[in-house]
């Protein structure tokens, strides 16, 4: 669907320190999950990637905007597969969204 494509520059900018609290917590309940099954594993990926993303020396908000993104599909994997006990799975999609302006 190449009509669905939006040129990043007319993207609002994201707020990099919610990104940041919500990596955190994110991160903290990923610790919580036992079940070592490949999406979780990924969903751990992109998060750890989206953390360096931040860390960079050089921050370019549409590289943060595809690590959401990518966290927001990640995560919609794992709710797939009945694998997001104790994950707030609804509670970091929906903050994702807003923060992506969805």
């Amino acid at each position: 669907m190449a009509g669905d494509k939006r040129d990043p520059q007319d993207a609002p900018e994201i707020d990099l320190e919610e990104v940041e609290k919500l990596l955190e917590a994110l991160e903290e309940d990923l610790k919580k999950v036992q079940v070592g099954t490949r999406d979780v594993q990924v969903l751990r990926d992109e998060v750890e990637t989206l953390k360096n993303v931040l860390n960079s020396p050089v921050r370019r908000h549409h590289w943060v905007r595809d690590g959401l993104h990518a966290i927001r599909e990640n995560f919609e994997n794992v709710v797939d597969s009945a694998l997001a006990e104790g994950l707030r799975a609804s509670r970091y999609i929906a903050e994702i969204g807003r923060m992506l302006g969805m």
